[in-house]
This record gives structure tokens, sequence and C-alpha cells, in this order.
């Protein structure tokens, strides 16, 4: 949100509230009564005022950016009710961990994130240390073409060779630097992939379907960076610490368990 529009706001907030004060406000058809001449007034004793405190602007931003997530949040939230299957059930997504574990963490993801690099040591921690952790991993390349190579690449192996999934995605997680199709081809042939087989299956319709639905599923949920988890039914962004993720986790078996 832009500084003008944040004013913007602000401004007609403020006339909504003087005229709430106003004995003609309410009146039929619930509009202001303020005349033209009086909004103008109000708008520019907020603005000078505005100018006079500058830091105003800046909370008022804050405020409005909370207020917008926790909006997007709860909409998350509507649409994991009615998505729960294909979040975190979609057999095109790479599962890790314990398959039939009693907590699904799902992860959005790209290969060229750093954050995503950042939390994925943490992320293979709780994997190793937690039995009963399900982890599903969503393919969702969007930052460089480079990202959407990958992409193919890993869920054409977990779709056809998903045996070697789990150390392909390690390796390329692990990988510092740029992701070039020659360097993806390497890292693959090192991994035990049939590399031969996996250059064909990369271009397949199913491999492109499988990102494809990631992408609307992620835009039907408002997921617009990477990484973005959902633990239960929290929907949080960002590399997270390792305690924040076991703490989301504890809560999210807890509230499973007195569903049950």
């Amino acid at each position: 949100m832009t500084a003008a529009s944040t004013i913007r706001s602000f401004l007609a907030a403020a006339m909504l509230t003087l005229a709430a004060f106003l004995p003609a406000y309410g009146a039929e058809g619930g509009q202001s009564a303020l005349t033209p001449a009086q909004e103008k007034a109000v708008e520019g004793v907020v603005h000078d005022y505005l100018l006079k405190n500058p830091e105003l602007i800046i909370q008022v931003m804050q405020e409005l950016q909370k207020r917008d997530e926790a909006q997007r949040k709860n909409q998350a939230k509507t649409v994991l009710g009615h998505a729960k299957k294909m979040v975190e059930h979609d057999p095109t997504s790479p599962v890790l961990g314990n398959p039939k574990g009693d907590v699904t963490v799902v992860e959005f993801f790209d290969y060229r994130c750093p954050y995503c690099k950042q939390v994925f040591p943490a992320t293979q921690k709780l994997i190793k240390s937690d039995p009963n952790l399900r982890y599903v991993l969503k393919e969702f390349p969007i930052l460089t073409p480079e990202s959407l190579i990958a992409s193919k690449a890993a869920e054409a192996v977990w779709l056809h060779q998903s045996t070697k999934y789990a150390p392909f995605h390690a390796a390329m997680m692990e990988a510092r630097g740029g992701l070039s199709e020659a360097k993806i081809f390497d890292l693959a042939a090192k991994s035990g992939v049939d590399v031969a087989k996996m250059k064909v299956e990369m271009n397949g319709k199913d491999v492109a379907k499988a990102i494809d639905d990631n992408h609307r599923l992620a835009q039907s949920l408002n997921i617009t960076g990477t990484p973005t988890f959902i633990i239960g039914n929290e929907l949080t962004s960002g590399a997270l610490p390792i305690d924040v993720l076991r703490a989301k986790i504890a809560a999210a078996r807890k509230e499973a368990k007195m569903a049950h």
C-alpha cells in the first residue's frame, strides 16, 4: 500500500468519524451530513496534521498492513476448509517424513528462493526428529526461469523415480549459486537419478499439470511468496526459526487430537 493511498484512507476514516458526531448523520440513505465544502475543509485539516506528524502515516500503514494480513489469513483458512484434500493429499506433491503422520506440514517453495534454502536445514531436522510428521512439498516456481527448470526436473523425478526425489531435492536446496540446466542435470546424476529418463519426463503433460495446479492452489490461498507453510489450519510465510515451527506443529497436533 502506498503512502498516498494510506493518506486517502486516513482522510476518509477521519471524515466518517467526524460525520458520526453530527446530528444529521445516518439520515435517509446513510449519507454523510457533510457538504462538499465541509469535506474539503476536513481533508485540509487532516492533511496539515499529517504533515506536522508524519510518523502517523507509518503507524497507519503498519495498522492497515496488519489488517490486510489478518484478512488474508482468514480467507486462506476458509479456502483451506474446502481444499484440504488438494493441499495435503495431492498425489503429485512429494511427501517426506512419515506418509501416515498425524500432522501434515505443507511448504510452497522455489529452488531459487534464498529464504527456502535458509529454512531447509530446520525442516530437515524436524522431519528426522519427529517420527509422526508428514511433510508435503509444493513445487511453486515463481522467481526465475531456472526455478521452473528445477521444479520440472524435481516433479518428474517424484512422479517417475520417487525413491530418488529426497536426495535430489536436498542436493538442489543445498546448492549455492545459480541452477543452470547443466548443473541441475549434474545434481540429478549425483543423486542417482536416471537423467536421460528425467530429461524426457520433465517436459511431460503430467509434470506441467502438477505445477500449474500448485499455482492455482496458491492463488486461491493468496500465496504470493516463498517459503509459505500450511501447518494444520494455519498459513504462515517466511523462513521461520525451528522453535517456531515446532510450536506450530505442536499446536496443530493438539488441535487435531481435540477434534477427535
